[in-house]
């Protein structure tokens, strides 16, 4: 994967896998078991539940359209980092003592209580968009970036529709949390879709010309900031 400090940051999240501890006895959800550990509060635990499932659509989407478009060698490499997004926020989980809300890796499949009907119908409908040819495929891709920035940073849209307590965008997410762990993990993740927005937008532009692609989720503003514009 070309992702520029691809390799750092795999060493980034690996670093905090190592310093999680798995020797965490007697899992209860929102209970941190670690000795001196805070426990998350009800929005920081929906909100890393919520991002574990979304970095596994990120994942099995890509695995999905890998297979589609086997020509395109992009799909295939990002899905690996995704699929270190995915361990590193479910390791997060375990260490404050939650499970994670996917109980089956199989691609395609969400499992989680509250969000799996929405990643459902989120690989459905991303896969049928990016199936129809190599270009929207790609644009797939860089939609799923921008929406995972989006949704690291602040409560995901869904979550605040929800009858749970949750009121507003800034409740939940980077934005919210104060626990330096997890500040730390999603600053992580946001500086690996960064990367692979990138990398989106290069093989969308060899296409559509340098400096055409549109911001899909987030503001164009910060879309052309991250692409150096």
């Amino acid at each position: 994967m070309n992702t520029g400090n691809g390799t750092l940051f795999g060493m980034a999240l690996f670093a905090i896998a190592l310093s999680i501890n798995p020797a965490i006895a007697g899992k209860q959800s929102g209970q941190g078991a670690g000795s001196g550990l805070v426990p998350l509060d009800f929005n920081e635990q929906t909100h890393l539940e919520f991002m574990c499932e979304e970095e596994k659509l990120a994942r099995d989407v890509y695995i999905t359209l890998g297979s589609v478009h086997p020509d395109s060698s992009i799909f295939g490499k990002i899905d690996d980092s995704e699929e270190r997004h995915k361990c590193a926020v479910a390791d997060m989980l375990e260490k404050y003592g939650i499970d994670s809300p996917s109980t089956n890796d199989n691609v395609g499949v969400f499992t989680g209580e509250d969000y799996g009907w929405y990643f459902t119908e989120k690989y459905q409908e991303l896969v049928e968009l990016g199936s129809t040819a190599k270009l929207k495929a790609l644009y797939v891709g860089a939609f799923i970036e921008e929406l995972d920035m989006r949704d690291i940073n602040q409560c995901p849209p869904v979550i605040v529709e929800t009858d749970n307590g949750i009121d507003d965008v800034s409740e939940c997410g980077k934005i919210y949390t104060d626990k330096a762990d997890i500040q730390r993990l999603y600053g992580l993740l946001l500086e690996g879709s960064k990367n692979h927005l990138r990398a989106y937008v290069r093989n969308i532009e060899k296409v559509i010309g340098e400096g055409n692609y549109k911001a899909q989720v987030i503001s164009e503003e910060d879309v052309d900031k991250i692409l150096g514009r």
